[in-house]
């Protein structure tokens, strides 16, 4: 019976690391170029947001002015609430 129950918390403990694993690799990305989120360009004098596909003030973004980026991102979250809801309910 305790080579059993060993046996058995082997596989349970395994199953158990295998799924932290699998959890770990889908929060992390591979830091491919296409995963990126933002590109500060001081040629040009602009921040690239890519998840909203817009452009803000370089000079604001450095200084810590993230009030515009945060209220896009946040209206941009609060839409695809709107449309998942509105799936949902159709």
């Amino acid at each position: 019976m305790q080579i059993l129950r060993a046996k058995l918390y082997e596989l349970k403990l395994q199953e158990q690391q295998e799924s932290v694993t699998a959890i770990r690799r889908s929060q992390v990305g591979t830091g491919a170029r296409s995963e990126k989120i933002r590109t500060y360009n001081y040629k040009d004098n602009r921040a690239t947001d890519h998840r909203l596909n817009q452009n803000f003030p370089l000079e604001k973004v450095l200084m810590g002015d993230l009030e515009l980026i945060l209220a896009t991102c946040i209206a941009q979250d609060q839409q695809a609430q709107l449309v998942e809801l509105a799936a949902a309910t159709a």
